[in-house]
């Protein structure tokens, strides 16, 4: 039996339309006028896509105007500094990731590589021509772009990559395989990094700028998945793929360039989980409301009110570590194993979280129109990129102990 509280209704003495704000500490309560509006237009675009994100994440769809009205909504510019696009502060870049996340996690991915790696890879390292023809619209959501990176046996070791651009008279050749790519095969532009030889043999990395319709560039959306599916992730084979000498990206000269750009994405995926878990925690205590079973609402059993209890406080703890995060980084304070920590710390309790709701929904809990199982699938993948659990700890034990045991 199900129930759908109306308006000031009560039902055996219980306030069914009480909201409870899942901000218990008044985390994000003073949040300043210009972060506000950033974070107003997410809600817009997550209340825009909620109604209608299971049909397409069911079917397995991308739908490139998702993309493209983040875009209008001016959602991409992700915290970075740069003329001619609007500039977010640490706070309003995270709460955007947050809400749209809140959304649907391919919503959050399709955030995390436009703005995050992608514009924020052209930003740094662009040249002036490069930027002037598509730093706007990039950031506009008009030119869909990605960032290249990770291998089919280089994923935890992207320092070992192994696809090679060779220099070629007036061109640049590249070959190699890139896999787990959002927007690559999205008919836009990639930025991929690649090894360029050196006589000792292991050469320096660098990027280039690959429009996707280039000769020998293959981009084939990953089939299989069960997470993120409402966005497509490429496998990229290239194959003699020729660009001209003006394809690398000027500013762009080791490994460590790629590392900076992961390091400014790495509290992005703490914001992003933070999004899942709010998501979790609101439909498991809409549906405690809703659900009556022995004659009252779940809400009146000991059980759930514990189970929610339970939730609230990782949620709570989960909104510190963001906050603090965002303070740091305002401050240029902010290390990149601070930021390891906050996403080793988010994403397992994401997962707590949606457990818990998940096993609180009962058998429902297993059906798209309650949101919590999709949600726990796409925790699933947040909590691998950017960096695994293993990767963050091995990062953070580096730290504590001064000692490297990565291998």
């Amino acid at each position: 039996m199900s129930y759908t509280p109306v308006p000031g209704q009560r039902v055996e003495g219980y306030d069914l339309t009480r909201r409870l704000d899942p901000d218990f500490y008044a985390v994000f309560r003073d949040v300043p006028d210009a972060d506000r509006g950033a974070w107003e237009r997410a809600k817009t675009f997550a209340d825009e896509v909620i109604p209608v994100i299971d049909e397409y994440w069911d079917r397995g769809e991308y739908n490139l105007d998702f993309a493209r009205r983040m875009g209008e909504l001016d959602l991409f510019t992700d915290g970075i500094e740069h003329d001619g696009i609007t500039h977010l502060s640490p706070l309003a870049a995270g709460l955007v990731n947050m809400e749209i996340s809140r959304g649907d996690g391919s919503m959050g991915t399709i955030l995390a590589v436009q703005g995050g790696l992608a514009l924020r890879t052209l930003a740094l390292f662009g040249s002036d021509e490069q930027k002037a023809q598509y730093l706007a619209p990039v950031a506009r959501g008009e030119v869909l772009a990605s960032f290249a990176l990770t291998e089919p046996d280089h994923g935890s070791d992207s320092v070992s990559l192994e696809t090679e651009a060779v220099r070629d008279g007036d061109e640049w050749v590249l070959n190699g395989a890139k896999k787990w790519i959002g927007n690559g095969a999205s008919g836009g532009i990639t930025f991929v990094w690649a090894r360029v030889p050196g006589g000792d043999g292991s050469g320096t990395v660098r990027c280039f700028l690959v429009p996707q319709d280039t000769p020998g560039y293959d981009g084939r959306p990953i089939l299989g998945k069960a997470s993120l599916r409402a966005i497509h992730q490429a496998h990229i084979t290239l194959t003699d793929v020729r660009l001209p000498a003006d394809a690398v990206l000027p500013g762009s000269h080791s490994f460590k360039d790629a590392s900076t750009v992961l390091y400014a994405t790495r509290s992005g995926v703490a914001w992003s989980a933070l999004g899942h878990a709010t998501a979790c925690y609101e439909s498991a205590l809409t549906y405690a409301k809703e659900r009556v079973q022995f004659g009252k609402p779940l809400i009146g059993f000991q059980m759930v009110q514990e189970r929610l209890t339970q939730m609230l406080d990782e949620l709570t703890g989960m909104q510190l570590f963001c906050r603090r995060l965002a303070d740091l980084e305002q401050a240029g304070q902010l290390l990149p194993t601070q930021a390891s920590l906050a996403k080793y710390h988010n994403t397992r309790a994401a997962r707590r979280i949606a457990s818990v709701a998940r096993d609180m929904l009962g058998g429902n809990g297993i059906l798209l129109e309650h949101r919590v199982m999709r949600h726990m699938a796409d925790i699933e993948s947040i909590h691998t990129y950017e960096g695994t659990e293993s990767v963050q700890a091995l990062l953070i034990g580096r730290d504590i102990t001064g000692v490297g045991a990565f291998a």
